[in-house]
Protein backbone atom coordinates (compact mmCIF):
# COMPACT_ATOMS: atom_id res chain seq x y z
CA UNK A 1 0.00 0.00 0.00
CA UNK A 2 2.92 2.37 0.87
CA UNK A 3 4.55 1.96 -2.35
CA UNK A 4 1.19 2.58 -4.48
CA UNK A 5 0.97 6.12 -2.84
CA UNK A 6 4.64 6.25 -3.01
CA UNK A 7 3.92 5.80 -6.93
CA UNK A 8 0.72 7.93 -7.07
CA UNK A 9 3.40 10.50 -5.44
CA UNK A 10 5.50 10.49 -8.06
CA UNK A 11 3.16 10.51 -10.94
CA UNK A 12 1.71 13.98 -9.42
CA UNK A 13 4.56 15.27 -9.68
CA UNK A 14 5.86 14.13 -12.69
CA UNK A 15 2.05 15.86 -14.23
CA UNK A 16 2.74 18.73 -12.15
CA UNK A 17 6.11 19.53 -14.03
CA UNK A 18 5.16 18.66 -16.77
CA UNK A 19 2.00 20.66 -17.06
CA UNK A 20 3.78 23.71 -15.80
CA UNK A 21 7.02 22.97 -17.89
CA UNK A 22 5.00 23.24 -20.87
CA UNK A 23 2.86 26.10 -19.95
CA UNK A 24 6.26 28.14 -19.25
CA UNK A 25 7.51 26.84 -22.11
CA UNK A 26 4.95 28.14 -24.39
CA UNK A 27 4.02 30.80 -23.13
CA UNK A 28 7.93 32.05 -23.48
CA UNK A 29 8.04 31.23 -27.15
CA UNK A 30 4.69 32.97 -27.83
CA UNK A 31 5.18 36.46 -26.61
CA UNK A 32 9.25 36.28 -28.00
CA UNK A 33 6.95 35.97 -31.40
CA UNK A 34 4.36 38.66 -29.99
CA UNK A 35 7.23 41.06 -29.44
CA UNK A 36 9.55 40.17 -32.23
CA UNK A 37 5.41 41.33 -34.57
CA UNK A 38 4.67 44.04 -32.41
CA UNK A 39 8.66 45.52 -32.91
CA UNK A 40 8.28 45.42 -36.92
CA UNK A 41 4.93 47.21 -36.59
CA UNK A 42 5.81 49.76 -33.95
CA UNK A 43 9.40 50.25 -35.18
CA UNK A 44 8.53 53.33 -37.30
CA UNK A 45 6.45 55.46 -34.08
CA UNK A 46 10.25 54.34 -31.84
CA UNK A 47 12.62 56.02 -34.82
CA UNK A 48 10.45 58.91 -35.63
CA UNK A 49 10.30 59.70 -32.02
CA UNK A 50 14.14 59.56 -31.05
CA UNK A 51 13.47 56.57 -28.64
CA UNK A 52 16.89 54.98 -27.58
CA UNK A 53 16.56 51.32 -27.13
CA UNK A 54 16.73 51.47 -23.26
CA UNK A 55 13.79 54.16 -23.51
CA UNK A 56 11.62 51.54 -25.28
CA UNK A 57 12.27 48.43 -23.14
CA UNK A 58 11.86 50.78 -19.76
CA UNK A 59 8.75 52.58 -20.93
CA UNK A 60 7.11 50.19 -23.19
CA UNK A 61 8.04 46.53 -23.23
CA UNK A 62 8.36 46.56 -19.67
CA UNK A 63 4.71 47.44 -19.40
CA UNK A 64 3.43 45.27 -22.26
CA UNK A 65 4.95 42.40 -21.72
CA UNK A 66 3.12 41.83 -18.77
CA UNK A 67 0.12 42.43 -20.73
CA UNK A 68 0.66 39.89 -23.16
CA UNK A 69 1.29 37.31 -20.88
CA UNK A 70 -1.69 38.00 -18.34
CA UNK A 71 -3.67 38.04 -22.82
CA UNK A 72 -2.17 34.92 -23.33
CA UNK A 73 -2.20 32.72 -20.39
CA UNK A 74 -5.47 31.27 -20.66
CA UNK A 75 -5.01 30.07 -24.86
CA UNK A 76 -1.56 28.82 -23.74
CA UNK A 77 -2.97 27.31 -20.50
CA UNK A 78 -5.07 25.00 -22.97
CA UNK A 79 -2.58 24.15 -25.31
CA UNK A 80 -0.33 23.34 -22.65
CA UNK A 81 -2.76 20.86 -20.56
CA UNK A 82 -3.91 19.30 -24.27
CA UNK A 83 -0.39 18.78 -25.73
CA UNK A 84 1.33 16.60 -22.84
CA UNK A 85 -1.45 14.85 -21.82
CA UNK A 86 -2.40 13.95 -25.38
CA UNK A 87 1.46 13.11 -25.23
CA UNK A 88 0.88 11.13 -22.53
CA UNK A 89 -1.83 9.28 -23.89
CA UNK A 90 -0.13 8.59 -27.15
CA UNK A 91 2.74 7.30 -24.91
CA UNK A 92 -0.03 4.79 -23.24
CA UNK A 93 1.44 6.34 -19.67
CA UNK A 94 -2.41 6.68 -18.71
CA UNK A 95 -3.77 3.62 -19.05
CA UNK A 96 -1.13 2.04 -16.72
CA UNK A 97 -2.15 4.83 -14.37
CA UNK A 98 -5.94 3.87 -14.29
CA UNK A 99 -5.36 0.63 -14.20
CA UNK A 100 -3.49 0.67 -10.96
CA UNK A 101 -6.43 1.66 -9.19
CA UNK A 102 -6.00 5.37 -9.49
CA UNK A 103 -9.31 6.57 -10.19
CA UNK A 104 -9.66 9.55 -12.62
CA UNK A 105 -11.19 12.28 -10.41
CA UNK A 106 -7.52 11.02 -8.49
CA UNK A 107 -5.87 11.20 -11.80
CA UNK A 108 -6.83 15.45 -12.14
CA UNK A 109 -5.38 16.32 -8.68
CA UNK A 110 -2.29 17.41 -9.99
CA UNK A 111 -3.37 19.13 -12.55
CA UNK A 112 -6.00 21.27 -10.50
CA UNK A 113 -3.01 21.91 -8.23
CA UNK A 114 -1.02 23.15 -11.50
CA UNK A 115 -3.94 24.69 -12.36
CA UNK A 116 -4.18 26.87 -8.73
CA UNK A 117 -0.75 28.06 -9.42
CA UNK A 118 -1.50 29.40 -12.47
CA UNK A 119 -4.87 30.73 -11.01
CA UNK A 120 -3.26 32.29 -8.17
CA UNK A 121 -0.18 34.10 -10.53
CA UNK A 122 -2.84 35.82 -12.67
CA UNK A 123 -5.05 36.44 -9.91
CA UNK A 124 -1.73 38.32 -7.74
CA UNK A 125 -0.89 39.89 -11.38
CA UNK A 126 -4.45 41.05 -11.83
CA UNK A 127 -4.78 43.22 -8.91
CA UNK A 128 -1.57 43.70 -7.76
CA UNK A 129 0.69 44.38 -10.99
CA UNK A 130 -1.12 45.12 -14.16
CA UNK A 131 -2.58 47.79 -12.96
CA UNK A 132 0.85 49.80 -12.56
CA UNK A 133 2.58 48.35 -15.90
CA UNK A 134 -0.32 48.97 -17.27
CA UNK A 135 0.39 52.88 -16.64
CA UNK A 136 3.72 52.31 -18.47
CA UNK A 137 2.07 50.82 -21.61
CA UNK A 138 -0.72 52.84 -22.01
CA UNK A 139 0.92 55.94 -21.55
CA UNK A 140 3.71 55.73 -23.92
CA UNK A 141 0.74 54.46 -26.64
CA UNK A 142 -0.50 57.34 -25.75
CA UNK A 143 2.27 59.62 -26.26
CA UNK A 144 3.95 57.94 -28.78
CA UNK A 145 2.05 55.45 -31.04
CA UNK A 146 -1.85 56.88 -30.64
CA UNK A 147 -0.08 60.51 -31.09
CA UNK A 148 -1.98 61.62 -34.05
CA UNK A 149 -5.42 60.69 -31.45
CA UNK A 150 -7.38 63.27 -30.09
CA UNK A 151 -6.39 63.84 -26.19
CA UNK A 152 -9.79 65.94 -25.89
CA UNK A 153 -13.22 65.27 -24.96
CA UNK A 154 -15.88 67.53 -25.41
CA UNK A 155 -19.45 68.39 -24.08
CA UNK A 156 -18.53 67.14 -20.55
CA UNK A 157 -21.28 67.16 -18.48
CA UNK A 158 -21.05 65.38 -14.58
CA UNK A 159 -22.40 65.41 -11.11
CA UNK A 160 -19.97 65.29 -8.69
CA UNK A 161 -22.20 65.35 -6.00
CA UNK A 162 -25.83 65.49 -4.85
CA UNK A 163 -26.27 69.28 -4.99
CA UNK A 164 -23.58 69.92 -7.75
CA UNK A 165 -22.97 69.73 -11.53
CA UNK A 166 -20.66 70.76 -13.83
CA UNK A 167 -19.98 70.95 -17.52
CA UNK A 168 -16.96 72.20 -20.27
CA UNK A 169 -16.99 72.17 -23.48
CA UNK A 170 -13.50 70.47 -23.91
CA UNK A 171 -10.74 69.41 -21.80
CA UNK A 172 -7.45 68.50 -23.59
CA UNK A 173 -5.90 65.82 -20.99
CA UNK A 174 -2.09 66.54 -22.31
CA UNK A 175 -2.61 70.02 -21.04
CA UNK A 176 -4.82 69.35 -18.29
CA UNK A 177 -7.07 72.24 -19.72
CA UNK A 178 -10.73 72.27 -19.67
CA UNK A 179 -12.82 75.56 -21.79
CA UNK A 180 -15.78 77.29 -20.90
CA UNK A 181 -16.10 75.83 -17.39
CA UNK A 182 -19.29 76.07 -15.21
CA UNK A 183 -20.56 74.93 -12.19
CA UNK A 184 -23.94 74.79 -10.56
CA UNK A 185 -25.04 74.32 -6.96
CA UNK A 186 -28.36 73.12 -5.96
CA UNK A 187 -30.30 73.53 -2.90
CA UNK A 188 -32.94 70.37 -4.17
CA UNK A 189 -34.64 72.11 -7.25
CA UNK A 190 -33.09 75.38 -7.05
CA UNK A 191 -30.11 76.94 -8.22
CA UNK A 192 -28.19 79.20 -5.47
CA UNK A 193 -24.52 79.39 -7.07
CA UNK A 194 -23.60 79.18 -11.18
CA UNK A 195 -19.78 79.34 -11.07
CA UNK A 196 -18.59 80.33 -14.88
CA UNK A 197 -14.44 80.53 -15.95
CA UNK A 198 -12.81 81.03 -19.30
CA UNK A 199 -10.35 78.20 -18.34
CA UNK A 200 -9.66 75.37 -15.39
CA UNK A 201 -6.82 73.70 -15.34
CA UNK A 202 -5.08 71.27 -12.96
CA UNK A 203 -2.24 71.52 -10.75
CA UNK A 204 -0.88 67.93 -10.39
CA UNK A 205 1.05 69.49 -7.24
CA UNK A 206 -0.98 71.33 -5.17
CA UNK A 207 -3.83 68.80 -6.83
CA UNK A 208 -6.49 71.84 -7.26
CA UNK A 209 -8.06 73.53 -10.02
CA UNK A 210 -7.20 76.79 -11.19
CA UNK A 211 -9.82 78.84 -12.22
CA UNK A 212 -9.17 81.65 -14.79
CA UNK A 213 -11.80 84.95 -16.13
CA UNK A 214 -14.35 83.27 -13.44
CA UNK A 215 -17.25 84.87 -12.38
CA UNK A 216 -19.64 84.12 -9.55
CA UNK A 217 -22.84 84.11 -9.39
CA UNK A 218 -25.37 83.70 -6.16
CA UNK A 219 -28.92 83.34 -6.11
CA UNK A 220 -31.36 83.94 -3.28
CA UNK A 221 -34.72 83.21 -4.43
CA UNK A 222 -35.59 86.52 -6.35
CA UNK A 223 -31.96 88.36 -5.10
CA UNK A 224 -28.70 88.43 -7.08
CA UNK A 225 -25.66 88.94 -6.14
CA UNK A 226 -22.58 88.96 -9.26
CA UNK A 227 -19.13 88.74 -8.65
CA UNK A 228 -16.72 89.06 -11.21
CA UNK A 229 -12.52 88.37 -11.46
CA UNK A 230 -10.91 89.28 -14.77
CA UNK A 231 -7.20 89.64 -13.24
CA UNK A 232 -6.05 86.63 -10.60
CA UNK A 233 -6.71 83.10 -10.95
CA UNK A 234 -8.96 81.51 -8.21
CA UNK A 235 -7.48 78.00 -6.88
CA UNK A 236 -10.02 75.50 -5.80
CA UNK A 237 -10.34 72.12 -4.81
CA UNK A 238 -12.84 69.96 -6.88
CA UNK A 239 -13.85 66.69 -6.21
CA UNK A 240 -12.56 65.75 -9.84
CA UNK A 241 -9.30 64.60 -11.82
CA UNK A 242 -8.60 65.46 -15.03
CA UNK A 243 -8.59 60.95 -15.35
CA UNK A 244 -12.05 61.70 -15.06
CA UNK A 245 -12.26 63.11 -18.66
CA UNK A 246 -10.29 61.37 -20.48
CA UNK A 247 -10.78 60.66 -24.18
CA UNK A 248 -8.40 57.76 -24.25
CA UNK A 249 -10.81 53.73 -23.86
CA UNK A 250 -7.36 52.22 -22.25
CA UNK A 251 -7.69 54.51 -19.18
CA UNK A 252 -9.33 51.62 -16.37
CA UNK A 253 -6.33 49.69 -17.23
CA UNK A 254 -3.94 52.12 -15.16
CA UNK A 255 -6.42 52.44 -12.08
CA UNK A 256 -5.14 50.44 -8.98
CA UNK A 257 -7.46 48.49 -7.12
CA UNK A 258 -8.58 51.47 -4.72
CA UNK A 259 -8.47 53.87 -7.29
CA UNK A 260 -11.24 51.85 -9.18
CA UNK A 261 -13.23 50.98 -6.15
CA UNK A 262 -13.27 55.11 -5.66
CA UNK A 263 -14.22 55.49 -9.13
CA UNK A 264 -17.23 53.35 -8.89
CA UNK A 265 -18.75 54.73 -6.07
CA UNK A 266 -18.35 58.17 -7.50
CA UNK A 267 -19.60 56.87 -10.57
CA UNK A 268 -23.23 55.74 -8.74
CA UNK A 269 -23.25 59.75 -8.06
CA UNK A 270 -22.31 61.11 -11.48
CA UNK A 271 -23.74 59.27 -13.85
CA UNK A 272 -21.68 59.86 -16.51
CA UNK A 273 -21.79 56.27 -18.63
CA UNK A 274 -19.31 54.94 -17.63
CA UNK A 275 -20.49 52.28 -14.93
CA UNK A 276 -20.76 49.43 -16.97
CA UNK A 277 -17.14 49.82 -17.65
CA UNK A 278 -15.99 50.23 -14.30
CA UNK A 279 -17.70 46.98 -13.24
CA UNK A 280 -16.64 45.37 -16.02
CA UNK A 281 -12.86 45.38 -15.31
CA UNK A 282 -13.54 45.13 -11.56
CA UNK A 283 -14.97 41.80 -12.05
CA UNK A 284 -12.83 40.62 -14.88
CA UNK A 285 -9.69 41.38 -12.50
CA UNK A 286 -11.48 38.65 -9.85
CA UNK A 287 -12.53 36.03 -11.78
CA UNK A 288 -10.62 35.55 -15.34
CA UNK A 289 -8.20 33.97 -13.45
CA UNK A 290 -11.09 31.33 -12.91
CA UNK A 291 -10.40 30.33 -16.66
CA UNK A 292 -7.31 27.94 -15.64
CA UNK A 293 -9.92 25.51 -13.61
CA UNK A 294 -12.10 25.45 -16.72
CA UNK A 295 -9.65 25.24 -19.40
CA UNK A 296 -7.47 22.71 -17.44
CA UNK A 297 -10.79 20.45 -16.90
CA UNK A 298 -11.80 20.58 -20.82
CA UNK A 299 -8.15 19.96 -22.16
CA UNK A 300 -7.47 16.80 -19.75
CA UNK A 301 -11.20 15.91 -20.71
CA UNK A 302 -10.61 15.88 -24.29
CA UNK A 303 -6.42 14.65 -24.48
CA UNK A 304 -6.94 11.58 -22.09
CA UNK A 305 -7.96 9.45 -24.63
CA UNK A 306 -5.66 7.78 -27.45
CA UNK A 307 -6.72 8.96 -30.56
CA UNK A 308 -5.05 8.05 -33.97
CA UNK A 309 -2.61 10.33 -35.33
CA UNK A 310 -1.08 11.09 -32.14
CA UNK A 311 -1.56 14.53 -30.37
CA UNK A 312 -2.73 16.62 -33.46
CA UNK A 313 -6.44 16.29 -33.61
CA UNK A 314 -6.75 17.08 -29.57
CA UNK A 315 -4.35 19.61 -30.02
CA UNK A 316 -6.57 21.04 -33.56
CA UNK A 317 -9.46 20.78 -31.23
CA UNK A 318 -8.12 22.69 -28.39
CA UNK A 319 -7.04 25.39 -30.50
CA UNK A 320 -10.08 25.67 -31.74
CA UNK A 321 -12.14 25.65 -28.66
CA UNK A 322 -9.74 28.06 -26.60
CA UNK A 323 -9.65 30.84 -29.91
CA UNK A 324 -13.89 30.32 -29.11
CA UNK A 325 -13.37 31.23 -25.66
CA UNK A 326 -11.33 34.16 -26.12
CA UNK A 327 -13.84 35.48 -28.91
CA UNK A 328 -16.26 34.90 -26.40
CA UNK A 329 -15.04 36.67 -24.00
CA UNK A 330 -14.83 39.63 -26.52
CA UNK A 331 -18.16 39.56 -27.15
CA UNK A 332 -19.19 39.48 -23.61
CA UNK A 333 -17.29 42.54 -23.36
CA UNK A 334 -19.05 44.38 -25.85
CA UNK A 335 -22.84 43.00 -24.74
CA UNK A 336 -21.93 44.65 -21.66
CA UNK A 337 -20.33 48.20 -22.68
CA UNK A 338 -22.50 48.62 -25.60
CA UNK A 339 -25.65 46.41 -24.96
CA UNK A 340 -26.54 47.18 -21.09
CA UNK A 341 -25.54 43.70 -20.30
CA UNK A 342 -25.24 43.34 -16.44
CA UNK A 343 -20.92 43.26 -16.15
CA UNK A 344 -21.07 40.64 -14.01
CA UNK A 345 -23.08 38.33 -16.36
CA UNK A 346 -21.02 39.27 -19.22
CA UNK A 347 -17.90 38.29 -17.21
CA UNK A 348 -18.76 35.29 -16.13
CA UNK A 349 -20.92 33.60 -18.66
CA UNK A 350 -17.38 32.20 -21.11
CA UNK A 351 -16.15 30.49 -17.60
CA UNK A 352 -19.84 29.17 -16.91
CA UNK A 353 -20.39 28.12 -20.77
CA UNK A 354 -16.97 26.29 -20.92
CA UNK A 355 -16.95 24.59 -16.92
CA UNK A 356 -20.77 23.04 -18.39
CA UNK A 357 -18.44 21.68 -21.22
CA UNK A 358 -15.74 20.68 -19.63
CA UNK A 359 -18.46 18.42 -17.23
CA UNK A 360 -19.68 16.96 -19.96
CA UNK A 361 -16.55 16.09 -21.62
CA UNK A 362 -15.25 15.02 -18.41
CA UNK A 363 -18.55 12.66 -18.02
CA UNK A 364 -17.74 11.35 -21.79
CA UNK A 365 -14.08 10.50 -21.09
CA UNK A 366 -12.31 7.30 -20.49
CA UNK A 367 -12.48 6.27 -16.90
Amino acid sequence: MSFLKDRVKIIDWYIISKYLGTFLYTLTLFVVIIVIFDLSEKLDDFLSANLTFWQVVTLYYAGSIPFYVNMLSPLINFIAVIFFTAKMADQTEIVPILSGGVSFNRFLLPYFISAFVIFSLNLASNLFILPYTNQLKNSFENTYVKKNASPSKNNIHMKLDANTYIYMDSFDNKTKKGSRFSLDNFKGDVLTKKLVAEEISYDSLKRSWRLTNYSVRYINGLKETFVRELVKPKDTVLDMRPDDFSAYDNIFENLSNKELSDKIRKEKIRGTGIWNDLLFEQYKRYLHPLSAFVLTLIGVALSSRKVRGGVGLPLGIGILLSFGYIVMNQFAKMFSLKGGTSPLFAVLAPTIFFGLLGYYLLRKAPK
